[in-house]
């Protein structure tokens, strides 16, 4: 019995990354839910509060108050703690917090560490945090003081605040902003949609905070030597150049072809990046065609890397399943990149992944346009911005009801926590069926 209840008493890592993230959503509601972190000194409800913490932790900037018009400064200082959690990590944050106050940390706290950065071996975690937990302050504390003079220009001394806020913002592709006005909410940065400063640092910030903290590694201990990066490097970065160019090529050809060529290449990059869970926008998505809000969707539920501050399906999620089409059609034994053969296991839970974003995105669709009554297109591009983590919007969310805010909740959720770790998490204890069945061979296709 008591080897039963100590059983019982142990969490999985994966158990541990969930109640992680729930626990600082909940801390989170608890801080906006106050008078103090409201801009007119009124208390929040419960449901906008939640609503608001959850997009902040998961890192998704849907939002059902304008951020820059309802929460006060206290409130956005609070709305930034919990972006700058959810991007780096909970788990992540807390191992950190263990290294600077001198403890050890635990074999546990490194495996579940491993497990939610993605990373291929529990040796040299502790490092890993450290080079972490510099590098993103490094970086942000860079795109904070390229922004910052343009910022003050306009804003004044409130500019420094912009600037840091943006910054961070931008690196754990969170897609808050403070640019909404009275006259003017959720404005994203339309208004610096030709200023190249803010445009290159924004976009630089996006790509650098998505392409995974490992990839960083990678860059930084072999330099432009690409050979010998990892093989997951190599497929991050080659599959993230390609959805950042081919995109922006439509873009520029077919959508914004009415500006002048500095604005045509800085509006087709720049919606060409953010797509992928970033969630800023410079121009006005209602205005691209079914076509372009097609390719936002795409990109959107791709997402970034692994162990980035990105979510969706993920970018090597995406190139596995093409790597196992191109075998197939080649009639090849199994998939293969950069020379190296992809393991079964990979193909599956590739497979697994993209079906469950796929269920989740047409269902919770579903559920909103029938419970709204508006057209599925729009639904989609809802859904699919909640379940990336992106935070791009055709200005529906915050005139939605509270069925379809619950919706969006669970996708923002399952978005940044992962769709295997809610599963393993929820089926952890269950033994493992050893057992092999009669093979039969099934038709598809």
């Amino acid at each position: 019995m008591e080897d039963y209840l100590r059983r019982k008493k142990h969490f999985t890592s994966f158990q541990i990354i969930l109640m992680g993230f729930a626990g600082v959503i909940l801390i989170g509601t608890f801080f906006l839910l106050l008078p103090l972190s409201s801009r007119d000194g009124e208390a929040a409800s419960f449901q906008e509060t939640l609503f608001t913490s959850v997009s902040a932790v998961c890192v998704t900037g849907l939002v059902v108050r304008d951020t820059a018009v309802s929460w006060s400064g206290f409130g956005q200082a609070v709305i930034l703690v919990l972006i700058q959690i959810g991007g780096m990590g909970v788990i992540t944050v807390a191992a950190a917090l263990t290294c600077f106050s001198g403890r050890k940390v635990s074999l546990m706290q490194q495996s579940t560490m491993q497990e939610a950065i993605a990373a291929p071996k529990l040796d040299g975690m502790v490092r890993l945090t450290t080079f972490i937990i510099k590098g993103t302050f490094l970086i942000e504390s860079i795109g904070a003081l390229v922004m910052m003079p343009g910022f003050c220009r306009d804003y004044g001394a409130r500019g420094i605040w912009m600037a840091v806020f943006h910054s961070i913002s931008a690196f754990c592709n969170a897609g808050f902003d403070l640019m909404g006005t009275a006259d003017r909410s959720y404005a994203s940065l339309t208004a610096y949609a030709a200023n190249p400063v803010i445009n290159i640092t924004v976009m630089l910030l996006i790509i650098i905070g998505g392409i995974g903290f490992l990839t960083w590694e990678d860059i930084c201990g072999n330099g432009l030597r690409f050979s010998r990066y990892r093989m997951q490097s190599k497929v991050i970065l080659t599959t993230s150049l390609l959805l950042v160019l081919l995109p922006a090529a439509y873009f520029y050809q077919y959508e914004f072809c009415g500006f002048l060529l500095a604005q045509r290449l800085f509006y087709s990059l720049f919606q060409s990046v953010t797509p992928r869970t970033a969630g800023f926008n410079t121009a006005d998505l209602t205005e691209l065609s079914g076509a372009g809000q097609s390719i936002v969707i795409a990109l959107m539920l791709i997402g970034g890397s692994p162990g980035s501050t990105a979510g969706g399906m993920k970018t090597t999620t995406l190139a596995v399943l093409l790597a196992n089409e191109v075998s197939v059609f080649l009639r090849k034994e199994s998939p293969q990149m950069f020379g190296r053969r992809i393991e079964p296991d990979t193909v599956r839970n590739a497979a697994t992944i993209g079906m469950m974003y796929l269920a989740l995105f047409f269902g919770g669709a579903l559920i909103i346009s029938i419970s709204e009554g508006l057209p599925m297109g729009i639904c989609l591009f809802e859904t699919a911005s909640a379940v990336g983590t992106v935070g791009l919007t055709l200005g529906i969310t915050p005139g939605l009801g509270a069925l379809s805010r619950m919706v969006l909740i669970v996708l923002m959720f399952f978005g940044r926590v992962g769709g295997l770790t809610l599963i393993y998490a929820a089926l952890s204890g269950r033994r493992v069926n050893v057992s092999r069945l009669p093979q039969e061979k099934i038709m598809v296709g």
